[in-house]
C-alpha cells in the first residue's frame, strides 16, 4: 500500500520500530525529561519567541483549533476568520458554537488573501485574527509574512492553524510575529494520529492563564502548569510522544527545519512536473500553492475525483486525498509530506497512464 493522503502520512521506519514496543508509564522523572526536551526541539523548529511553551494535547488538529478558540479569545474579543476552504469554514463554526464574535473574509477557493482585501480591516479595532497557514481543501497558502505585518501593526493577536503547513512550507512565529500556532502528529511529522501541538508565545500564555475556560479536558492554564514539569494533566498519547521525542532529534541531526522544507518542496516539484502529460490540472495556481500538497482537477471529466480516488484504492492499493462537500467530485489531492520517495511516486503517475491507456482519465 502507498499513501500519498495529507494525513495520516507514511511513517519513517525508527518511527515503526517505536510504535512496536510496550507502552511504558509516564509519571516518571525520564518521561518529564523527555516531555520538556519536545517541548524545546518544538519551539526551536518554530522558531517561537523566547520563554515559548507548548501544549500537548491528546486529540486531533481540530481539538487544538477548538482549545486555542475557547483559550485565546473571549465574547469581548474581536476576531478575523479567513474563509478560503474547509478548514477556514471551521474556525468559523468555533467562533459561533464559542460566541466569539468575529467577521469572515470569504476567499473564493484556491485563491489567495490579498492585501488589498486584508487591508479594508485595517484600524477597525479587531484584537484577534485566525487562519491556516495551508488551507488544505484546495492547497492553497497564505502569505503569513503579509499577515504577520498585518497584524503587528494593528495590534492583533494572531492564532494560526499549520496543521498540514508546517514543516512543508517557511514558517517563523518570531518573523511572521505569530502569538500561537498548532500542528498535528500526523502530518509532516510522521507520527501516528492522536495528537496535535499548540506552540505559544508569553502572550497567549497570558492570555489563557486570565480566562476562566469552561472545560476541565481543554483548560490550557492546567496544561501550562503541569507542562511546568514535564507532565500533562491527563494521559496522553505515550507511545506517539516517545516517537516524536526521536523525530524531532533525528529532525536536527540531519539539518534542522530547513533540510526539512527542502525535502518536501523537492518531492512537490518532482510530483509536479511528472504529472504535466496527463489531463490533470492544478486546482490553485503553482505560485499560491502550498508544498504540502497538490489539489488537481481532471480536465477531461471522464470521470470525477471521488470515483478516482476509489479507483486509484480498489485496483491499485494506492490512496490518493479526496475532498468533502461542494468541492468533493471536482477535486483530489496529493500529499507531498510523509515518508515519501520519487520512486513511489513514479508508481502513482504509472497507475495514472494505465488509467489514461484504459481510457478511464
Amino acid at each position: 500500500m502507498l499513501n500519498f493522503t495529507i494525513g495520516p502520512v507514511q511513517m519513517d521506519k525508527e518511527t515503526l520500530e517505536i510504535g512496536q514496543k510496550q507502552i511504558p508509564y509516564f509519571r516518571t522523572h525520564e518521561f518529564s525529561a523527555l516531555m520538556q526536551e519536545n517541548e524545546k526541539i518544538l519551539c526551536h523548529l518554530f522558531d517561537a519567541p523566547e520563554n515559548s511553551r507548548v501544549i500537548f494535547l491528546t486529540g486531533s488538529g481540530t481539538a487544538s483549533m477548538e482549545a486555542g478558540i475557547m483559550n485565546f479569545f473571549t465574547k469581548k474579543d474581536k476576531v478575523l476568520i479567513v474563509n478560503g476552504g474547509s478548514f477556514g469554514y471551521r474556525f468559523v463554526e468555533l467562533c459561533q458554537i464559542h460566541e466569539v464574535p468575529f467577521t469572515e473574509i470569504t476567499i473564493e477557493y484556491g485563491k489567495p488573501l490579498q492585501k488589498k482585501i486584508l487591508y479594508q480591516y485595517d484600524h477597525q479595532n479587531y484584537t484577534g485574527m485566525v487562519l491556516q497557514l495551508c488551507e488544505t481543501s484546495t492547497g492553497v497558502l497564505y502569505d503569513m509574512n503579509m499577515v504577520g505585518d498585518f497584524c503587528k501593526k494593528n495590534n492583533i493577536f494572531l492564532f494560526v492553524d499549520a496543521v498540514s503547513g508546517f514543516m512543508a512550507d517557511e514558517f517563523s512565529m518570531k518573523k511572521m510575529h505569530i502569538n500561537a500556532a498548532i500542528t498535528g502528529s500526523q502530518k509532516a511529522l510522521s507520527l501516528p494520529p492522536s495528537m496535535s501541538f499548540t506552540i505559544m508565545d508569553r502572550e497567549s500564555q497570558e492570555r489563557c492563564c486570565k480566562h476562566i475556560v469552561k472545560s476541565m479536558y481543554f483548560n490550557y492554564a492546567d496544561y501550562l502548569k503541569n507542562g511546568e514539569r514535564g507532565q500533562t494533566p491527563y494521559t496522553p498519547a505515550v507511545s506517539t510522544l516517545i516517537q516524536l521525542n526521536e523525530k524531532l532529534k533525528r529532525i536536527e541531526k540531519n539539518g534542522g527545519i530547513a533540510t526539512i522544507n527542502a525535502n518536501i518542496q523537492r518531492i512537490a516539484d518532482y510530483f509536479r512536473k511528472k504529472i504535466q502529460h496527463l489531463p490533470l490540472k492544478m486546482f490553485t495556481a503553482l505560485e499560491n500553492s502550498s508544498n504540502c500538497l497538490s489539489a488537481l482537477t481532471i480536465e477531461n471529466n471522464k470521470i470525477n475525483a471521488r470515483e478516482l480516488c476509489e479507483i486509484i484504492k480498489n485496483e491499485y492499493d494506492i490512496y490518493v486525498c479526496p475532498n468533502g462537500g461542494d468541492l468533493a467530485e471536482k477535486i483530489f489531492r496529493v500529499g507531498h509530506i510523509g515518508n515519501i520517495t520519487k520512486e513511489q511516486i513514479d508508481q502513482l503517475i504509472d497507475a495514472f497512464d494505465d488509467l489514461v491507456k484504459r481510457k478511464i482519465l
